[in-house]
């Protein structure tokens, strides 16, 4: 048992030391004003609260539209928060991700948890708990320990200027006697005219006759205003709920899926999902060719 805990707590400071390490040879955290996991901009102020709490631990913080201008001509210079909202029903869940200009993640938080009802009190408990995994992060910029020059190239008359290190490994080559290729660039037009044979071959591209696939038509996508006067109350049940008015008749079934939050609807006379969109259930279905949504009012 005890080896087991020490074990544990191996892998966990060894991950944290590692993302320490990381997060050091960046120059910038940038917080977007809008996470991918809402529909709006700083939605139950999550990135006004993460961008505090990061500057709290000392972090050099920045807005994602207030990029200064050595980030903006290279984005590798600064790391990307996400915020991964794995929320159900009954809970709200988050964890932040650091990631590079890459995609790849570099930091990656626990999972921070609350059970409260009200969205914004919700999310700042998750995100506040989430944050915690920065505690033991003491960043300090290392800077880039190696600056590679580019080449570049000169589109008029195709010369190439190289580093310093490959003009060397070139001279080197002329010393040793190894041949360098020549790099002539091919005729567009290959001709041979004498009285026994007569040829020519043109190498000019020829503009090709494939055509573009037609895009597929758009879906047709209707809205239906939501009536507030329409409650619906969920009553739980072993494979989901039951959504009853206040008649009281059950209008439909919500079945589990695998996903959180997006249900399979067993209805009087639709079928289709719902799920929840920020903080709104959105019902889904097809009449005819129309994929129609409906805003549903649900008491849980």
């Amino acid at each position: 048992m005890l080896k087991g805990v020490i074990v544990a707590l191996y892998l966990v400071l060894s991950f944290m030391t590692y993302g320490q390490e990381n997060i050091s040879d960046y120059k910038y955290i940038i917080v977007p004003k809008k996470f991918d996991a809402f529909k709006e901009p700083n939605a139950h102020k999550t990135s006004t609260l993460v961008k505090y709490l990061l500057d709290q631990k000392g972090f050099p913080v920045i807005y994602d539209d207030a990029l200064p201008e050595e980030l903006t001509k290279n984005r590798c210079l600064g790391l990307l928060v996400a915020l991964v909202d794995d929320s159900s029903m009954f809970s709200t869940k988050t964890v932040i991700t650091l990631e590079d200009c890459n995609g790849e993640i570099v930091f990656k938080t626990l999972q921070g948890k609350s059970r409260s009802k009200a969205f914004k009190e919700a999310y700042t408990e998750a995100i506040k708990e989430s944050m915690r995994s920065f505690d033991q992060v003491n960043y300090t910029y290392k800077g880039q320990s190696e600056v590679t020059e580019p080449i570049t190239v000169s589109f008029k008359d195709d010369i190439k200027k190289l580093p310093e290190h490959t003009e060397k490994l070139s001279n080197e080559n002329k010393a040793q006697g190894l041949e360098e290729v020549d790099m002539k660039q091919e005729p567009l037009v290959v001709q041979k005219a004498t009285t026994e044979n007569q040829f020519y071959e043109s190498k000019e591209p020829v503009a090709s006759d494939i055509t573009m696939a037609e895009k597929p038509a758009p879906k047709k996508l209707k809205l239906r205003k939501p009536n507030k006067d329409d409650i619906l109350y969920a009553q739980s049940l072993p494979s989901g709920f039951q959504l009853v008015d206040s008649a009281p008749k059950i209008r439909m079934k919500l079945l589990r899926t695998s996903k959180d939050n997006i249900y399979m609807v067993h209805g009087e006379t639709k079928n289709g999902i719902v799920y929840q969109k920020g903080d709104k259930w959105i019902f889904e279905y097809y009449e005819e060719d129309i994929l129609m949504q409906q805003e549903l009012n649900i008491k849980f």
